[in-house]
């Protein structure tokens, strides 16, 4: 879900985006603010100032949020942690942290950024609001809506229930106790699912009460903790499969190479149907040029087949992503999630010394998984 999105730019090369559901979270806030918040709070408040009010107020709610996040995302680069991105959805916002931190006491900084932030912006807009002249009375509801929302969203991340930023900080306890990332992983996971799901009882029990509105929300937001917490113990477990173990275990090294000559209908008939095979090097000179794959074939109209060269639908060498025989199976899992793809080549010294594709990792998951390694 998290993939797609507006790219907004980049700060401190972490690219921005903005996920489509985030317009139904601006939508429903600017309206609550403008109908329900301000014209009870400010009545003398024309229905323009409060829609101005509201849509200002969700603007800067919306940077709360990617300065809280940007925070997790650049401690986590003094690290030495890749952040590739950091995208704002409908329940806020998460940074794409490629790796899992390196101790406990990392993975207690990175935690612990996000909720200092939003205290931090909370007790500036509530400064703001203080200081600032009665006269300024527009300035000062929007700082005071915003210093409560910041110190409301620093308590709520707190809650010890992972993958909440309280929850990391449970389990760089347990890590730092337990000397093991994955036991930790477990427990502060099943402590976020149990949450969750008290959100979602909750959530229901607001239904039945009439408060349908905030039922639901509260509902969805605990099935999105139980699944996101369910989802990043697994995520944990399976880099514990991968871990110490490197490209050339899996990688499937007879990789016959095609003439880029080679229509597509000869390679489908020739190649593809007699061998089961799904992505081919294409080489002139013994020169890699790059890759065709399923999905290319499959983009080129069947009337095409006969006259559309190799050449013409494969994807070039300058566009492949690629690792080395030596990169551990979890950098490999993560080029093939990051980039969205189904092979990643292995290159060595310039040649092809394999190919990996996603059914080479499930197998090496499935088989140690059956034999108990």
């Amino acid at each position: 879900m998290l993939r797609g999105g507006i790219p907004l730019g980049r700060i401190f090369g972490i690219s921005i985006k903005l996920n489509y559901t985030w317009f139904i979270i601006f939508a429903l806030v600017t309206w609550s603010l403008s109908v329900n918040y301000f014209p009870v709070e400010y009545p003398a408040w024309s229905i323009i100032t409060s829609l101005v009010a509201g849509i200002v107020t969700s603007l800067l709610l919306f940077c709360s949020v990617l300065a809280h996040e940007l925070m997790h995302s650049i401690v986590a680069q003094k690290l030495g942690i890749p952040v590739p991105s950091i995208t704002l959805f409908i329940f806020g916002g998460v940074s794409q942290i490629s790796e899992e931190p390196k101790t406990p006491k990392d993975e207690l900084r990175i935690a612990l950024a996000g909720p200092l932030t939003s205290i931090a912006l909370g007790l500036a807009f509530g400064a703001i609001w203080y200081w600032l002249s009665p006269q300024l009375e527009f300035i000062r509801a929007i700082a005071f809506w915003l210093g409560l929302i910041n110190m409301s969203l620093a308590a709520f991340n707190l809650i010890p229930g992972f993958p909440l930023d309280g929850g990391r900080v449970l389990r760089s306890i347990l890590w730092w106790h337990n000397k093991d990332l994955q036991p930790a992983t477990k427990i502060a996971s099943n402590i976020g699912r149990g949450i969750g799901f008290l959100f979602i009882f909750g959530g229901i029990f607001f239904v039945f009460q009439g408060l349908w509105l905030n039922g639901l929300w509260l509902a969805l937001i605990g099935w999105f903790l139980e699944n996101t917490a369910q989802g990043s113990y697994q995520q944990v477990a399976l880099l514990s499969v991968l871990q110490g173990h490197t490209a050339q275990e899996v990688m499937t090294r007879d990789c016959p190479a095609i003439n880029p000559e080679l229509t597509v209908g000869s390679l489908v008939n020739e190649h593809v149907l007699t061998s089961g095979r799904r992505c081919f090097p294409v080489t002139t000179d013994s020169r890699i040029l790059g890759l065709v794959t399923l999905h290319d074939i499959q983009s080129v109209p069947r009337s095409l087949w006969t006259t559309k060269k190799v050449s013409e639908v494969m994807t070039p060498l300058a566009n492949l992503k690629s690792v080395s025989p030596d990169d551990g199976l979890s950098t490999v899992l993560r080029v093939l999630t990051e980039e969205d793809i189904n092979q990643v080549i292995v290159i060595n010294n310039g040649d092809i010394a394999g190919i990996i594709g996603r059914d080479n990792l499930l197998s090496f998951i499935k088989l140690r998984g059956e034999l108990g390694v």
